[in-house]
């Protein structure tokens, strides 16, 4: 997101919103030194099945709902980007974004930006992409419960920061199924930021089909700072449902344009 310069006599956000808190809360997880965890034999298997799990997800329609939200401070809220999608086929077995209700932006604080939008469908759901898993450095921090599952966790970053906001990559935590070896969890954000700034996120997925763990639910609640002093506080909700087995492989081709 890109700050946007307000007339004078505007009033900023000035929440101070630390990001270490957040990664410092509902942390449970156990000594890393536990000798009977393979760590190097997990993380072949996860960046595996992630890699497995993303070839499926191309050919699963589904629906998306994006609300990014400014917050001023009292709570109210003082802008609005509200975007919904079907992500569906055609008749030449190739998937497209049909937007379905996406009034016009009330965002006076933000601009709401081409990286942001591919964020929705890259980063924030899907943490790791596959094809550049390999650049990616893991530390295992130890295990936790996440509700009812028990999971492996990992801190991530990328090997080397890329110099272009456009080749974005996570860094952040992710929990690792113990069980089935595929993500369930992922806290982080998109780096490098530029001039831009991304938001503190946290994606939650689910099971769907009985087999791959599909993201249904992204967050954020953050302040971003930006390099002119600005401070804007945002909320951000992402739901992905209505996921549908198309049953062929198909070329996956994302329309990003607004109508």
């Amino acid at each position: 997101m890109k700050s946007f310069l307000p007339k004078a006599g505007a009033v900023f956000v000035s929440l101070l919103f630390l990001f270490n808190s957040v990664y410092a809360q509902q942390q449970t997880t156990s000594p890393t030194n536990d000798g009977s965890v393979d760590i190097q034999k997990i993380i072949r298997a996860f960046t595996a099945k992630e890699t497995e799990f993303r070839k499926a997800l191309s050919e699963y329609s589904f629906k998306r709902d994006a609300t990014i939200q400014t917050v001023g401070a009292g709570g109210d809220i003082t802008g609005e980007y509200h975007r919904v999608s079907q992500f569906v086929f055609t008749d030449q077995n190739e998937r497209f974004e049909k937007i379905t209700y996406f009034p016009p932006p009330t965002l006076t604080e933000l601009i709401f930006t081409q990286e942001d939008l591919e964020d929705l469908g890259g980063v924030q759901p899907f943490a790791l992409e596959a094809s550049k898993i390999d650049q990616y450095d893991f530390k295992y921090v130890g295990k936790e419960q996440v509700d009812e599952l028990h999971t492996y966790v990992f801190d991530v970053a990328p090997k080397v920061l890329p110099k272009k906001v456009s080749d974005r990559r996570f860094e952040g935590r992710i929990w690792v199924d113990q069980d089935d070896l595929q993500i369930v969890k992922v806290r982080g954000k998109a780096v490098p930021q530029g001039d831009q700034r991304f938001p503190l996120f946290e994606t939650y997925r689910e099971q769907i089909d009985g087999r791959y763990w599909f993201p249904t639910y992204t967050s954020a609640d953050d302040e971003l700072v930006f390099r002119n002093g600005q401070a804007v506080h945002i909320r951000m909700l992402v739901r992905y449902t209505d996921y549908k087995h198309f049953g062929s492989k198909v070329k996956v081709t994302e329309i990003g344009e607004a109508p």
